[in-house]
């Protein structure tokens, strides 16, 4: 990832996520019925809370969305969009588990990327990547007193292993490194698509 249009393509991979979670956060939020401010958190922690706590972790601080204004720029723009078309989005009643899709692919890529470029262990970067990925899921939920999808047996958080796999196999080849992320976030949001659809899930533990 040495080259500009990559690690460009990274940041904008970034803020899409992290307008993707806001979106998501801020439409449970109105389905929870709470008010502007609850709602505000929610979305703030959904978009930021697994790069916060990735940050934290492979000690790369302050954390990202604190060095550059555009991420409450786009965490605002998600909120916004979320309020003003909510109607919309609850007609279709997949919404909120597409923007999740997606959003999980795009902060996979991102989490195990930046720990990468840390220097950190490949196996590191994958656990980092889920973690950015799913973390702030976690705390959505856990906000408005629901089980977090990752302990559920949804799969979920195995998506974004399998995938973080799947980024560093790829990275051994001759693929361009753009086609390699997009390539990547295609198959993480893809098998969410095909577990939901088809009901793919794990035992539960008795």
């Amino acid at each position: 990832m040495n080259d500009f249009s990559s690690a460009e393509l990274i940041y904008y991979v970034d803020l899409a996520g992290t307008f993707v979670f806001a979106v998501s956060g801020w439409l449970l939020a109105a389905k929870k019925e709470l008010d502007f401010f609850g709602a505000s958190v929610i979305a703030f922690v959904t978009a930021v809370g697994g790069g916060t706590l990735r940050d934290v972790l492979i000690g790369s601080t302050p954390v990202g969305w604190m060095q550059d204004v555009n991420y409450l720029i786009i965490i605002a723009s998600g909120m916004f969009a979320a309020a003003f078309f909510r109607r919309i989005f609850e007609k279709l009643r997949k919404t909120m588990f597409l923007f999740d899709s997606v959003g999980i692919g795009l902060f996979t890529i991102l989490g195990l990327q930046k720990t990468l470029d840390l220097g950190l262990s490949p196996i590191v970067a994958v656990m980092m990547g889920t973690i950015s990925a799913v973390f702030g899921g976690v705390l959505r939920d856990t906000l408005v007193n629901e089980i977090p999808l990752i302990f559920r047996r949804e799969v979920y958080a195995t998506v974004c292993l399998v995938g973080g796999i799947i980024y560093l196999i790829l990275g051994q080849t001759a693929i361009n490194d753009d086609f390699r992320i997009i390539v990547t976030i295609s198959i993480i949001i893809t098998i969410r698509i095909l577990a939901v659809v088809y009901n793919w899930s794990f035992r539960a533990v008795k």
